[in-house]
């Protein structure tokens, strides 16, 4: 699973993005770090290896909501969950066309 680790002091979020099994602790041992997430900068900064989430995602890692959430916002065009071509474009044009 790719998700979020918190670290950074008391009132001072900061995450890592990490590969962890999914019956780990939140904190607890991860299997790879995968990227950075800090939302105390404005706007919010998001350092992500794409290669390697794509390596994992190829390996069956599941996203956490929150991972897909930043993956969508700050991926290049194109990729990432929300790709072209997910049939959701494809239902207007079908029905316009009737």
């Amino acid at each position: 699973m790719i998700r979020l680790a918190r670290v950074g002091a008391r009132k001072q979020p900061y995450y890592r993005v990490v590969v962890i099994e999914k019956d780990r602790a939140r904190n607890g041992r991860s299997v790879e770090l995968v990227g950075t997430y800090n939302p105390r900068t404005n706007p919010a900064s998001v350092d992500l290896k794409q290669d390697r989430i794509d390596y994992w995602r190829g390996k069956g890692a599941q996203l956490s909501d929150r991972v897909a959430k930043l993956l969508r916002s700050h991926a290049p065009s194109g990729t990432g969950p929300s790709a072209p071509g997910n049939g959701t474009s494809g239902a207007t044009e079908s029905s316009e066309a009737a």
